[in-house]
């Protein structure tokens, strides 16, 4: 009989906070088992060959929108199948109540096991969700969440606050289906989970994540962009201007600050606020503040994302923004890189530039595009790139060691990738369900050949090849150990 399920043998392994080694890995049941010298093929009832490739744990995209503009099961299908191709194996989503996702407000405790339902056996990875506390009744079921539910870490929309200011309040609180949505209930959120924070968080983080833009002075720039009439991405840009993420951060740190509450800065966008993430940092020594870019600033600009097609917020900005990013990549200002990914259609973006929806996918790219645009066009060594899509995304949100490592115990999650393969991106070729793509012809090296979850081969040389096996992880996992 086999000593193991699967092995992978004669590829180089890129170990997070380690370094690379010639190692054949051993899996079983869905973990692995052993690291060794040579595993013998006769060992392994499956033996997978990776000579020449390097192998990286499977990436964890951090920033995800499952069900956001369509529904929730047809999306978990169709997306977490395109993770695969980007060396993606978990992928943790953002869901809030009001409009989009299901359309509706009330108790998580209703509403979240229709979600856990909406996607049952449809993920082809695994995967978990990020909280948005939108009203007074959900901030009381933080530590239920925590608790019983397995989500570890909970959201804020900044610019939400401002609806009002562009449409009536009416209007604005059909969207957000809450009665006060400003800095005091945010700061009250932050409470709830520093409270979460101090009583599990031994067992791993538990976080607030902020999309950090002011809605003052996002209106005032709003208004001028649209009087010039111009519809291009460079305009909407400056109407969003860097001044909104300077405003926010710093907002975001007095009022984490007061609570003891651990924060991801997400997905920013230009120099300005890498620079006030970093100043905040210094000033709030004993503060937890994790920082977070997208794959989409980093190798793109709005000169480069055919027009209306890379409409998203924060917008894509210039090439000066984009070289202070990679700079924060390097320096380590930088934790995590995601994908922010949500499907659209171009029927999504038909409406102009001002009331067409923001956003697209890009997880398929994960991998790929750090490798190319940072291994291969810049040096950033292969270590690093796994740190930053896989194990300090797994370590912020309360995965690790379960996820974002190659070692003994762990999830046998993998991608094994040709460093050599070279593709222009196509909208076909990122398996979504998105008619279009802002990266439509980059040109990119380096793509997985193989994708493994827990020790099952999903993607094989860009084709699915595996079932809807993914599973929802209840964090922190050490919290949960028991009841996976």
């Amino acid at each position: 009989m086999a000593r193991y399920d699967t092995a992978i043998i004669n590829g180089t392994l890129v170990v997070p906070y380690s370094g690379t080694s010639t190692a054949d890995i051993g899996i079983r049941d869905g973990r692995i088992v052993a690291l060794s010298d040579r595993i013998a093929p006769d060992d392994a009832e499956r033996v997978i060959d990776a000579k020449g490739k390097v192998v990286l744990p499977g990436a964890v995209d951090s920033h995800f929108h499952l069900g956001i503009y369509r529904p929730m099961g047809e999306d978990t299908e169709s997306e977490t199948r395109s993770a695969l191709v980007g060396g993606v194996t978990t992928v943790l989503s953002y869901f809030r109540t009001g409009s989009n996702y299901l359309d509706k407000s009330g108790p998580y405790k209703t509403i979240f096991p229709e979600v856990l339902a909406a996607t049952r056996g449809r993920a082809y990875t695994d995967f978990g969700f990020h909280i948005a506390v939108m009203t007074g009744e959900q901030l009381d079921e933080v530590d239920w969440l925590v608790a019983e539910q397995g989500v570890a870490s909970f959201k804020n929309y900044m610019f939400y606050r401002g609806l009002n200011l562009t449409s009536d309040s009416t209007e604005a609180s059909a969207y957000t289906m809450a009665e006060k949505y400003d800095l005091g209930h945010l700061f009250l959120l932050m409470e709830r989970v520093s409270q979460s924070s101090a009583r599990y968080g031994k067992s791993g983080r538990i976080s607030l994540s902020i999309h950090c833009e002011d809605p003052d002075i996002l209106r005032i720039g709003i208004e001028e962009g649209q009087g010039t009439g111009k519809e291009d991405l460079k305009t909407y840009s400056e109407a969003r201007r860097t001044l909104a993420e300077v405003l926010a951060i710093n907002e975001v740190a007095v009022l984490a600050n007061a609570a003891s509450c651990p924060v991801n800065l997400l997905h920013l966008s230009s120099r300005d606020a890498l620079s006030t993430a970093t100043e905040v940092r210094g000033r709030y020594p004993d503060l937890d503040v994790r920082v977070e870019t997208t794959l989409h600033h980093l190798a793109l600009t709005h000169d480069t994302a055919h027009g209306i097609w890379g409409k998203v917020n924060p917008p894509i900005r210039e090439a000066d923004d984009q070289q202070a990013l990679w700079d924060g990549v390097f320096a380590g200002q930088i934790n995590t890189v995601a994908s922010d990914h949500a499907c659209l259609s171009l029927e999504d973006k038909s409406k102009g530039l001002w009331s067409s929806q923001p956003g697209f996918g890009g997880t398929s790219l994960l991998y790929p595009v750090l490798l190319s645009e940072g291994y291969h066009r810049r040096g950033l060594p292969l270590v690093r790139i796994a740190e930053l899509v896989s194990a300090n995304p797994a370590q912020n949100f309360g995965l690790y060691p379960q996820k974002g490592t190659i070692a003994v115990g762990s999830d046998a999650d993998l991608a094994i990738v040709d460093l050599e393969m070279e593709r222009e991106v196509t909208t076909e070729l990122l398996l979504s369900a998105q008619d279009f793509t802002p990266f439509e012809g980059l040109r990119v090296k380096g793509w997985p050949t193989y994708t493994i979850l827990r020790g099952q081969p999903m993607l094989d040389d860009g084709e699915v090849v595996g079932e809807q096996i993914g599973r929802y992880i209840r964090r922190p996992v050490a919290l949960h150990s028991q009841s996976q």
